[in-house]
């Protein structure tokens, strides 16, 4: 029950000063690690249980040969406060970068060759001006479709997010409504949407995708920048996570499974882990939706059901190992074909000859349980066409990850199901993306997630919060 970096001693017989009341975080994803180091900052003496061997959630890396391959392509958004905050306090942000400014080229497969590429990118202009030369000249839209989608952007804008009836109804629905055609949907709105919710805009709530369009499109001139790691996840949401909880007086176990909760005689918390009890006066239950569920005690949500009714979807990443160099920028967007978004992990992944490519694939569904044959035989010839310079190229390797429950579903209605950090249970409180964040399933909604159920506990303990929990907060 250790991760091999310290001796084997029994988790409730912790070494060290105690600084103030004892909390267990169950779950060493980005909430978790957050919510622990939250609360270690503020001088509670924390211990982190993860039942994987390793820290990060589903954002991870592993070894494949000589590679080290992450499980699929995440990124964040200059709006991204929390998730900032985050790479900040473990000490990774220059590994991360954004951006100077948007920029995302987009190819459409179906128009001859030397006319496929547009560009979404931001100029320094104030909202919305600063998209303005980009919508103007996107070359994947008509002129009419053009106008449109500037009319439709400003009634997005109008819309008042704290409205619960924008969760009842479809984002497709709306932008029917609001004047879109099928091809803007698919040039535009599901091309930045899917990538972001994880579901096309049909099936997606139109108070969560109004969140996404309204925060990372039309708040700030640089909301939208893209960063993301130029390192394996792992350095980051793993060795520098971990090297920060341990600087902060966190014990952390991995390979270490919580088996249930329960309140002892005294009102404490008891935590069963394999082999012994840990006793608490706060958990942090930052684990998946239903691993929760079957976690909770009794009582301590009204109706714990409503969990299990928070849907999934899955997130498929293919990647390709070219002999050579067939892609001179570091992403790109398609349109016209079924790869959506294209990354170069080249660098991160330690190759030292030729390109390495992922291609995230969200909203999934119909394609995350392809043998891969099927897969290499759909996607490599849909890379010939996007790519020129694959067409003389070898692969030396092809693999896929898929993450089936990558996501909660950003179903309509789904709101109604997201709890907040507080439960029924004195010192039990939630942590996780599909809790009740006001975001989809992101790593940003997974910081923000653990930072909501650290300030509950401090407010509950009586203990003042850090600096930095205040900042994080007024940000988000």
């Amino acid at each position: 029950m250790t991760d091999g970096s310290r001796p084997e001693e029994p988790l409730a017989d912790m070494p060290g000063p105690r600084y103030g009341r004892d909390a267990v975080v169950v779950g060493g994803g980005l909430a978790g690690i957050t919510a622990a180091l939250a609360l270690a900052d503020a001088g509670v003496r924390v211990t982190l249980l993860e039942g994987r061997p390793r820290l990060g959630g589903l954002a991870f890396s592993f070894q494949r040969g000589e590679l080290t391959v992450d499980n699929g392509q995440h990124v964040y958004l200059r709006c991204c406060t929390a998730y900032r905050w985050f790479l900040d306090r473990i000490e990774a942000a220059a590994l991360a970068p954004l951006q100077d400014r948007l920029d995302v080229p987009v190819l459409d497969v179906a128009r001859p060759e030397g006319r496929r590429l547009g560009r979404l990118r931001r100029d320094a202009l104030p909202v919305p001006l600063h998209l303005g030369r980009s919508l103007a000249t996107y070359p994947h839209l008509s002129l009419a479709e053009r106008a449109k989608v500037g009319r439709a952007a400003l009634a997005l804008k109008g819309l008042d997010l704290a409205d619960p009836t924008l969760d009842t109804q479809d984002f497709g629905s709306w932008l029917t409504a609001h004047g879109q055609s099928a091809r803007a949907v698919e040039a535009l709105w599901d091309l930045v949407g899917v990538a972001t919710l994880n579901a096309v805009a049909g099936d997606a709530s139109l108070g969560l995708a109004a969140m996404v369009f309204k925060t990372g499109l039309l708040s700030d001139p640089g909301a939208a920048d893209i960063g993301w790691a130029r390192v394996p996840l792992g350095e980051l949401h793993d060795r520098l996570a971990r090297k920060a909880l341990d600087s902060a007086g966190v014990r952390t176990e991995v390979r270490t499974r919580v088996t249930s909760i329960s309140t002892d005689d005294n009102g404490r918390l008891s935590v069963q882990v394999p082999g012994e009890t840990l006793q608490a006066d706060a958990v942090v239950l930052a684990v998946p939706h239903r691993e929760a569920h079957d976690l909770l005690p009794a009582g301590a949500l009204d109706a714990p059901e409503r969990l299990l009714e928070i849907g999934t979807a899955p997130i498929l990443n293919v990647h390709v190992v070219y002999d050579r160099k067939v892609l001179h920028k570091p992403l790109f967007a398609a349109l016209g074909t079924p790869v959506q978004w294209v990354f170069d992990r080249t660098d991160p992944s330690g190759l030292k000859h030729g390109q390495y490519l992922a291609l995230s694939q969200s909203a999934a569904q119909d394609e995350i349980d392809a043998p891969v044959a099927e897969l290499r035989e759909r996607y490599l010839p849909e890379l010939e066409r996007l790519l020129p310079g694959t067409r003389g190229a070898e692969v030396t390797d092809f693999f896929v990850t898929r993450e089936r429950t990558a996501t909660f579903a950003p179903t309509p209605g789904v709101g109604r199901l997201r709890p907040g950090a507080r439960t029924k249970a004195p010192g039990l409180y939630l942590a996780g993306a599909w809790t009740a964040t006001g975001w989809p399933a992101t790593m940003e909604s997974a910081v923000r997630s653990g930072v909501s159920a650290a300030d509950a506990v401090l407010s509950a303990l009586g203990r003042p919060r850090p600096r930095h929990l205040f900042e994080v907060e007024e940000a988000a």
